[in-house]
């Protein structure tokens, strides 16, 4: 299983407003997250800072998902709307704003599990 961690900025003042369209995401847009093979996906804020974090069977491929999301005409007007309320990284691209994070530490319950024997 993969996991992939991103960051973008949100602009400034927008945290309200990110919140009220992610308290109700278009369904077309969750299903076409289920649909692209996402899986355990969440995003976190920390005032401007927003950190997402999902999963990914080890067959799945980031461009794979990408072509999911471009399929969709509803992911295509989301994505226009969260772009005039998030703010590009220097390192960020010009489809894909969220900017990829480097996994430093991971720990689970299975790695628990053989720490035990």
């Amino acid at each position: 299983m993969q996991r992939i961690g991103r960051v973008v900025k949100l602009r400034e003042d927008a945290e309200s407003e990110y919140e009220r369209y992610h308290a109700d995401v278009w369904p077309e847009v969750l299903v076409a997250i289920r649909d692209s093979g996402i899986c355990n996906y969440s995003i976190f804020r920390y005032h401007q800072w927003l950190f997402s974090y999902f999963e990914l069977a080890d067959d799945i491929s980031l461009d794979s998902i990408g072509k999911v999301f471009a399929d969709c005409p509803a992911c295509a007007k989301w994505e226009k709307l969260m772009h005039k309320i998030q703010e590009p990284l220097p390192e960020s691209g010009k489809e894909n704003w969220w900017v990829p994070m480097k996994e430093v530490f991971f720990f689970s319950l299975s790695q628990l599990q053989k720490l035990k024997r």
